[in-house]
């Protein structure tokens, strides 16, 4: 069978590609081909388009390459047409893959949707997007499929990846507390990194006895970090190393927050973007909380510092908290064991492979 994989970020990709190795394993001759990035490309896919030419972050920042995003929207539809794959598998990246689900659509080519789009947090006119023209809709958050259902689309809820490669860490590796570090985690985006790591040093400093350990994103070398402190330790491509060796976290907001509770590390979520891009995205998104952890929880189980709250001395004094509480601690360590009943046992990578393969085979 010919499998059409379109992932647009970092994480979309990592998850695109396991899903490819489990396919593999039902169809021995799966094709993979469409936009990705490195592990897709280990996994087989065949990439017309690299992601890290879509990488663009903010409503703002988004405005300014349209065009781009325009042009590398017409290459993938001509690419498809081409290919006639037999399923489209959209994982995530909304804005570009809606208009992607459209055109295969209107091909008769079936749209499997992984990681349904948040319509749940803004842009909840999309729904009738989803239900016009995905086919099979999988969620990776608990509480999205009743959502979904109220909506008269009907969703698997196929587990959470974020706790299936936490999972596969933890089986052999351990974590260690007491260690006097602290993870410091600014996001994998130059907008985000540069903004946020700047606050969280400058909180460091709070904290003489403790070592912060930077986690460093792809696509960015040891020189741009080391811009902000010369001295700055930084652990590349390995982010769970990192938590595991560590007392508490400072995350920027993301699927890392999850993944961070999940590995059982406190943790303060912070969050800030251009004045423009927050203006916009106040106005158009109704949400009580920006963390997954306290989505999922639907209670303040991490202290979420946004915007303007998002400075030094504040920070400082949540991260405090988080060390030497131990009533903090042991609130925030019963949230974590909620959160993990919630989620549950999660194989989506498999689950989603067998639900692709069934439809189709």
């Amino acid at each position: 069978m010919k499998y059409y994989f379109i992932s647009g970020e970092t994480s979309g990709d990592n998850h695109a590609s396991r899903v490819m190795v489990e396919l593999k394993k039902l169809d021995k001759q799966a094709l993979f081909r469409g936009m990705g990035g490195d592990m897709s490309r280990a996994a087989g896919q065949e990439l017309v388009l690299h992601q890290k030419e879509m990488a663009v972050m903010g409503f703002a920042e988004v405005l300014g390459s349209i065009f781009k995003i325009l042009k590398n929207l017409r290459r993938i539809k001509k690419d498809i047409s081409t290919f006639n794959p037999d399923i489209l598998i959209l994982v995530d990246y909304p804005g570009f893959n809606f208009k992607i689900a459209k055109y295969a659509s209107k091909r008769n080519i079936p749209v499997h949707y992984y990681i349904s789009p948040k319509v749940w947090a803004w842009k909840e006119g999309r729904v009738k997007l989803i239900r016009k023209y995905v086919r099979e809709l999988y969620c990776i958050l608990p509480f999205e499929t009743d959502y979904f259902a109220k909506k008269g689309i009907k969703a698997t809820y196929v587990g959470n990846p974020s706790k299936e490669t936490v999972d596969a860490f933890l089986t052999t590796n351990t974590l260690t507390n007491g260690t006097n570090k602290i993870a410091l985690l600014p996001g994998s985006r130059k907008q985000e990194i540069s903004t946020s790591l700047p606050i969280m040093l400058e909180a460091m400093k709070q904290f003489p006895k403790y070592e912060a350990i930077v986690a460093q994103a792809p696509g960015f070398d040891e020189a741009y970090y080391h811009a902000f402190d010369p001295t700055l330790k930084l652990i590349p491509n390995n982010m769970y190393v990192l938590l595991a060796q560590c007392d508490a976290a400072i995350v920027t907001s993301g699927t890392a927050t999850l993944e961070t509770a999940l590995m059982n590390v406190p943790q303060v979520v912070c969050y800030k973007t251009t004045k423009v891009s927050y203006a916009i995205a106040k106005f158009v998104i109704k949400l009580n909380y920006i963390s997954l952890v306290n989505l999922i929880l639907e209670a303040p189980c991490v202290k979420e510092l946004i915007q303007d709250d998002f400075e030094a001395e504040k920070l400082g004094y949540e991260l405090n908290l988080l060390l030497k509480s131990k009533d903090k601690i042991a609130q925030m360590e019963s949230y974590y064991e909620e959160l993990h009943a919630l989620i549950g046992e999660s194989h989506p990578s498999v689950n989603v492979a067998n639900q692709v393969w069934q439809s189709i085979s």
